[in-house]
């Protein structure tokens, strides 16, 4: 990849896409002292692929052996561990059971446990049936055998890729929402990209744009090796009583095509069984189908009877860019260019190891001249049930949504912090307003007062 002189209009790197693996690049970039702008076409970042998934930070015990995806997932969850704490990201240590429910299934417990050790997750551990019903008592009749992954965690799914992007500001990097790609040229030397906003001219780009790479590759590139095939997972999460149903996450044996449908706690207290993996030509209707949560919840059921117990606070579901192919389609183009495409269900445990692959990527062609800044961490705000809590500390201003205990201080600093909130969907995944058994009907008309003026996208009654 050439180089130019850099220029005070002129950026090192742009960014398109500021979903988790969007925000963890413009991470790694700023931090070793490059000129980053995230580009975003949404009002907020984290409003695509990432806005919806399990919030597990998982080992890759279970990605193809020798992979990309296997690397990057296994160094994402070492730089996560390393990182968190000064970062202010929460961690839940539960472990996790791969569970067989019949005999063809436990057959295959062997052979999973082999491409674990074989993708360098050594600490597991076989449970037969009575070792596997002292791990979990409250599993359903049917379960047969597992096997423990101890370094399985439960994370925050918003708040992780919040920090890193708020790290990159840290360290000089812009970030512009509502700001669409529609077009781009490239000179030999530089792009100017054609934006909702105005030119952006920038040495290299890196799309990261999730379900909708395909088509940026097309747009800028005038070709694509890979096609987004949409997949809906929609998820169920009971109220917080449920929480306490069980002990580990409980994985099923995975499929040729999913993880398939996951019963686990969530570091807010709740507790979560999804996903489903629906294929879709649609690239934006995450809706809801009824027969298929009844059918989820169902399964639920049959991994934990007490489910029929407790009650569901909330129905989401999330789409993920799935392509043709199972692995990760990460390439680098001669024009200045890396596409990272095809970043499925591990997105969010793999993207710090992402950061660092398309980092040495970038570097291969060329010898920085960047001056790496002294490292800065900010510390995000904790929403996680693992931790204090703003409701606990004096002066807090009063609890505006009292079903997650969210404080008006707490909204007030989402919407002026460095990355302010600019839509409801943003200022919840800040804060979880609006999240709880209420979905809001108690809180939205304070919350609409508070916001007036605040959001690039104002609140409706559809909100």
């Amino acid at each position: 990849m050439p180089h130019s002189a850099p220029s005070p209009d002129r950026y090192d790197i742009a960014i398109i896409g500021a979903g988790v693996v969007g925000c963890a690049l413009a991470r790694s970039f700023a931090m070793a002292g490059a000129r980053v702008v995230v580009l975003e076409k949404a009002h907020d970042i984290l409003d695509g692929a990432s806005k919806g998934n399990s919030a597990i930070l998982h080992t890759g015990f279970d990605a193809p052996t020798g992979s990309l995806e296997a690397a990057c997932v296994a160094a994402g969850h070492a730089e996560y561990l390393e990182i968190r704490e000064r970062l202010g990201l929460p961690l839940l240590t539960s472990g996790a059971l791969v569970i067989a429910w019949s005999d063809e299934e436990e057959a295959a417990l062997p052979g999973l446990m082999e491409q674990a050790r074989s993708n360098g997750v050594t600490d597991i551990e076989y449970l037969d049936g009575p070792a596997l019903r002292e791990a979990e008592p409250g599993l359903g009749a049917e379960a047969r055998a597992a096997f423990r992954v101890p370094r399985e965690y439960l994370i925050d799914p918003w708040s992780a890729p919040l920090a890193y992007l708020t790290q990159a500001i840290a360290h000089g990097a812009d970030v512009r929402r509502r700001c669409e790609v529609t077009g781009g040229a490239f000179n030999g030397t530089d792009w100017t990209l054609k934006t909702s906003q105005g030119p952006v001219r920038t040495s290299s780009v890196i799309n990261a744009a999730g379900l909708y790479g395909d088509r940026i590759d097309d747009l800028l590139l005038g070709r694509t090796d890979f096609t987004i095939k949409p997949r809906k997972g929609q998820f169920i999460v009971y109220d917080k009583p449920a929480f306490d149903l069980a002990r580990h996450i409980l994985l099923p044996v995975p499929t040729k095509v999913t993880k398939g449908i996951v019963v686990c706690r969530t570091i807010w207290g709740n507790l979560l069984v999804g996903p489903t993996a629906e294929e879709q030509n649609s690239r934006t209707d995450a809706g809801l189908h009824q027969p298929t949560l009844e059918a989820l919840k169902a399964r639920g059921q049959e991994i934990l009877p007490a489910l029929a117990h407790h009650k569901v606070t909330a129905l989401y579901a999330g789409l993920r860019p799935a392509t043709e192919e199972k692995h990760y389609r990460i390439s680098k183009h001669p024009e200045n260019m890396i596409t990272v495409g095809g970043i499925r269900s591990t997105g969010l445990s793999a993207a710090l190891g992402i950061a660092q692959h398309v980092r040495k990527l970038w570097e291969d062609e060329r010898a920085p001249d960047w001056i790496a800044p002294e490292p800065v961490w900010p510390s995000v705000p904790n929403i996680a049930e693992t931790a204090p809590r703003d409701w606990q500390s004096p002066g807090h201003g009063g609890v505006l949504c009292h079903c997650e205990m969210v404080t008006e201080r707490e909204i007030r600093a989402a919407l002026n912090g460095p990355l302010p909130a600019q839509s409801l969907a943003g200022l919840k995944r800040r804060t979880r307003v609006t999240m709880g058994r209420c979905q809001g009907y108690y809180c939205a008309g304070a919350l609409a007062r508070l916001t007036k003026g605040k959001l690039s996208q104002p609140m409706t009654a559809d909100d």
